[in-house]
């Protein structure tokens, strides 16, 4: 989950970088005039409206994500509790041939 966190806050970040690049745009378009600021503005928009497209995909897809990782997990997690459990069974009797091994040499 960590390097899917981290993919995410990638992401997040790209897309809060898009958002700051845009309101540069902005402030640099109330500088421009006439045809060039309509212009300007119509692109503007245009980026504003695909940015919140993305970000609601992103968003989309990221409860998706995090949705089948929760489904997964509960899924495997019994299992992991057994395997830990057996795992700790078979170190004790290791440890257990390791004493006597050693007790007997």
């Amino acid at each position: 989950m960590t390097a899917k966190k981290s993919s995410f806050e990638e992401v997040e970040n790209i897309l809060q970088d898009i958002g700051t690049k845009i309101e540069e745009l902005i402030e640099k378009a109330a500088e421009v005039s006439g045809e060039a600021k309509v212009e300007v503005e119509r692109k503007i928009k245009e980026l504003k409206d695909k940015e919140t497209t993305i970000a609601a995909e992103f968003q989309k897809g990221k409860e998706k994500a995090e949705k089948l990782y929760e489904e997964k997990k509960s899924e495997i997690e019994p299992n992991l509790k057994k395997s830990k459990t057996h795992f700790k069974n078979a170190f004790k009797q290791l440890a257990a041939a390791f004493k006597t091994l050693f007790q007997k040499g």
